[in-house]
């Protein structure tokens, strides 16, 4: 069983658009979308829940009126000014760090779980999904990334997957970290600019420290011919494969507003260079 990640240094290059392809042209994999922060795979996959669970994030305190006596001692503590005038702790604000209930005389604080989100495991026509939805404002997505990833392979050991095809996160933070520990193959797709390179190069600075081979996909490489050669010619310095380069495309924005992966929607030969593509990544 060897697990995919498609990643990329930022948002809007067009992982999720490559995923798709992935669902549609492996067979026998568990798809999972960890970037809980905006997940969106579940657009193009149309998925029917068969299982939701609640995703503790971390604790919330809470004030037990028939002891407070309202001292103010945890007030005073509290950096993130989270218990108000009448002594309610603000739910937003909290972030449960758990000083308030060691300062207070009178043990007249508690410690609930916070319920941060709910995670998923769906059918889809291309295979199981396990996928989540982190609530507003909420944190620990790292955290949650991580359950979603011991799910998913639980349920590839189950169904004799060859692959786990991961959907990642944007950018280098907590979760993708968390998207890209003993993953056998990063995907990064990334687009033709500046800003896109900078990224890249920070995304795979962490995928060495990971010890995790990387290719690269360039997409939209011919809005800007002359960056998309500089860009090849800067991860060949660096040791790095450029598997393959996407032109832009309006019929691949046309799959994306009818929800669809691009391989299903399109039966042209873009959507068979991509295919080719992707029997030579794996």
């Amino acid at each position: 069983m060897k697990q995919i990640l498609v990643i990329s240094g930022k948002g809007g290059t067009g992982k999720t658009f490559f995923t798709g392809c992935l669902a549609t042209a492996l067979h026998n994999k568990v798809l999972v979308d960890c970037d809980v922060d905006a997940a969106n795979l579940h657009l193009l996959l149309h998925p029917q829940i068969k299982q939701a669970h609640d995703f503790i994030g971390g604790k919330i305190a809470l004030i037990d009126k028939t002891k407070c006596i309202q001292c103010g001692v945890c007030k005073e503590v509290c950096k993130f000014d989270a218990i108000d005038n009448d002594f309610q702790v603000e739910e937003l604000s909290c972030e449960g760090c758990t000083i308030c209930s060691y300062v207070c005389p009178e043990k007249a604080i508690l410690l609930k779980d916070r319920v941060s989100g709910q995670y998923f495991v769906s059918e889809t026509k291309y295979g199981t999904l396990v996928h989540a939805q982190l609530g507003i404002a909420q944190e620990n997505s790292g955290k949650l990334v991580t359950k979603l990833r011991e799910l998913a392979k639980e349920i590839a050991q189950i169904e004799k997957a060859e692959y786990i095809v991961i959907d990642g996160p944007p950018g280098v933070g907590c979760p993708v970290m968390a998207s890209m520990t003993g993953v056998d193959l990063a995907i990064a797709v990334t687009e033709p600019t500046l800003s896109g390179m900078h990224d890249l190069k920070r995304l795979i600075e962490l995928a060495k420290h990971f010890k995790v081979p990387v290719k690269v996909v360039i997409n939209k490489y011919d809005l800007n011919d002359e960056m998309s050669s500089q860009m090849v010619k800067e991860l060949e310095h660096l040791g790095i494969e450029v598997c393959g380069k996407i032109p832009f495309s309006e019929e691949i924005l046309a799959s994306v507003k009818a929800c669809k992966p691009f391989l299903e929607f399109a039966k042209n030969s873009l959507a068979s260079e991509i295919a080719a593509l992707i029997d030579k990544i794996i």
